[in-house]
């Protein structure tokens, strides 16, 4: 990774694809808007302003680059009609897209795919191909596809026309947002970072403003990081996140060439991060994001970035199943201290429980949840086991609960499990 400049040989699309790009894109791709987040600069010490591709059409950045290759294709290839394989944003952005441009389309999905994303994708006119239980036998599924009959296959990120159509938010930002300084971005694949960092390193060296370009992954998929380490593309083991969005565990070719020459930083954000980011965006900006477009705001809250100058967070997408919304919802409570769970031992008679419960009210703490047991291989015959979830109010609040219990007598035990 470089200073802002532009590689003596570029790789990738040039700033005028990127600038023809723009123009096609403008036919179906919505000027997202940018919301100044007071708590977030207060935090950072500077202007902190969000880039809302979470409010794009199909709920993602990703019809940019999809719709972008899709307008590329000749009249033959799409008479062919095309083929993609996706969990989800892609989907939906290749399904719009080869709708408004009258071509045919076939998405192949995971089985275990959420329905509303299932159902979104067919809702936009696409034929929904449900194939493997794991993304990589979805992928191989949709290459033999498009062996088999012709169809052109749209890929997610690794494409000089999908990172032109990506790019194109890079040229929003510089004019809803002049002083900018940080653009921090969310990485899969690499599609979106690439795009834009190549933008922005291009017009500097034209004589436009230089930008600094930081990209975020989840730790449980930050292929980029070790792949810059490897100094090739390499593959990481699998481990889930709940940022799904990017969970991609090999770089794109040309998408790792791009980032390692464009892109100033690369940082990682732990799963209770992203899930404390994407309670905070919805308690302080009012806005529905999924985990993987959250990681930008994660990084920042989790102190991973630092700077004087503007920065906007791009949330890259708001596409989120409501039952992980749910659990995800639950996760950051108890990664901001909102949830406390411990365990407490009492004596077995009457009246314990209701003392710990006069306890707990008296520090305004709400029982949630309580499991009161005589049964465990660490209790004496004279003792009961109470596991007990209260909400509070933040770490103070969870100091001012443990004390309480403690000038009474009991030695409460942290549930590691659960906070």
């Amino acid at each position: 990774m470089t200073e802002n400049s532009v590689p003596a040989t570029l790789i990738g699309p040039t700033l005028a694809d990127m600038q023809i790009a723009r123009g096609t894109v403008a036919a179906v791709a919505q000027v997202t808007p940018v919301e100044t987040s007071r708590f977030l600069s207060e935090l950072l010490g500077s202007p902190v302003l969000l880039k809302c591709e979470n409010l794009q059409r199909t709920g993602s950045y990703k019809i940019r680059g999809a719709f972008n290759r899709l307008s590329a294709l000749s009249t033959e290839e799409r008479s062919r009609g095309v083929v993609a394989a996706s969990a989800g944003n892609h989907a939906q952005g290749v399904a719009l897209g080869a709708r408004e441009l009258g071509i045919e389309a076939t998405i192949f999905m995971p089985t275990n795919v959420p329905l509303p994303k299932l159902e979104a994708t067919r809702d936009y006119g696409a034929q929904v191909v449900l194939s493997g239980s794991v993304f990589g036998e979805t992928l191989a599924a949709a290459a033999a596809f498009a062996e088999e009959t012709g169809a052109i296959f749209i890929p997610p990120y690794d494409h000089p026309a999908v990172v032109a159509g990506q790019s194109t938010i890079a040229f929003e930002l510089l004019e809803q947002v002049p002083d900018l300084d940080t653009v921090v971005v969310p990485i899969g694949g690499g599609g979106l970072i690439s795009g834009i960092a190549s933008a922005f390193k291009q017009l500097a060296a034209a004589g436009g403003r230089p930008v600094r370009v930081i990209g975020v992954q989840a730790e449980n998929a930050a292929s980029y990081i070790a792949s810059l380490e490897a100094g090739t593309p390499v593959n990481i083991p699998f481990k889930p996140t709940i940022a799904d969005g990017i969970a991609v565990y090999r770089p794109g070719e040309l998408n790792y060439l791009m980032i390692q020459d464009a892109v100033d930083e690369i940082v990682t954000v732990s799963e209770d991060d992203a899930a404390r980011a994407l309670l905070v965006l919805m308690e302080r900006a009012k806005l529905v994001v999924e985990p993987a477009g959250a990681v930008s705001v994660a990084a920042l809250l989790a102190g991973k970035i630092s700077g004087t100058g503007t920065t906007v967070a791009i949330l890259s997408g708001g596409n989120i199943d409501p039952l992980l919304m749910q659990r995800v919802i639950s996760h950051g409570l108890a990664a901001s201290d909102r949830y406390l769970t411990m365990r407490v031992m009492l004596m077995d008679r009457p009246g314990e429980l209701a003392r710990v419960a006069t306890i707990l009210a008296g520090v305004r703490a709400n029982v949630i949840e309580v499991l009161h047991t005589q049964h465990g291989p660490d209790l004496q015959i004279t003792e009961v086991e109470l596991d007990i979830t209260v909400e509070t109010r933040g770490p103070a609040h969870v100091e001012e609960v443990l004390a309480a219990l403690r000038a009474d007598g009991y030695e409460p035990k942290l549930d590691k499990r659960r906070n």
